[in-house]
């Protein structure tokens, strides 16, 4: 593979979105050509499972089942659209990857890592984002954020304390592997964060 894989994490509220757009601007300014995706979702089976994920049709679900879904959206995303463009030469931006899984499964279900760790390894093999950029907020500015923007999705209807060990398992994931996750404080202003974002991007590419 060619191109170079992008991924952006954090919890609800920490400004994905908006981010993620500016990530691409730095890129394209490189000369990079760029795939924006996302998961759960990215594909048209993703986004089908992300509407059972995210919806509130089966709010019952139980966590062996959620973890499977996200792991049959991931595999086709990267059969179809991750993996096809690492091969034609392009640099891939996902919202969210399988740290989300390790933060929301792992952490905020209290799922054990050795079964999602086999999972990981089943459906990615050696495939892991070059870049990580962790944007990190207090729980309470996440989700006072999230609130304003939209009603609340299965997910973000949960409680405090499962935010907290979903943004302490990502906090952990990123000391853990600081040359690939970088984490953004992204409860500054925006333009600080977007500076904070672009010496960790700028800095990649030029290593």
């Amino acid at each position: 593979m060619s191109g170079c894989f992008i991924t952006v994490e954090g919890i609800e509220g920490v400004g994905k979105t908006t981010n993620i757009e500016f990530i691409k601007s730095l890129l394209h300014a490189e000369g990079k050509e760029v795939v924006m995706t996302r998961e759960p979702g990215g594909t048209e089976l993703g986004e089908d499972v992300r509407e059972l994920l995210l919806g509130h049709k089966h709010d019952g679900m139980s966590h062996d089942t959620e973890l499977l879904l996200m792991f049959a959206a991931r595999a086709e995303h990267l059969d179809k659209v991750v993996k096809p463009a690492l091969a034609a030469g392009n640099w891939v931006l996902c919202d969210r990857f399988t740290d989300a899984t390790y933060a929301y499964q792992g952490g905020g279900r209290g799922f054990d890592k050795t079964p999602i760790a086999t999972l990981e390894n089943l459906v990615q093999g050696s495939l892991r984002p070059a870049l990580t950029l962790l944007l990190d907020v207090p729980v309470d500015v996440g989700l006072t954020r999230a609130g304003a923007r939209s009603a609340p999705d299965r997910f973000e209807k949960e409680k405090h304390d499962f935010f907290e060990r979903v943004r302490q398992t990502y906090l952990q994931r990123a000391d853990a592997d600081p040359e690939r996750m970088v984490i953004i404080d992204a409860s500054k202003d925006l333009d600080v964060v977007q500076t904070q974002i672009k010496d960790a991007v700028m800095n990649f590419i030029k290593q």
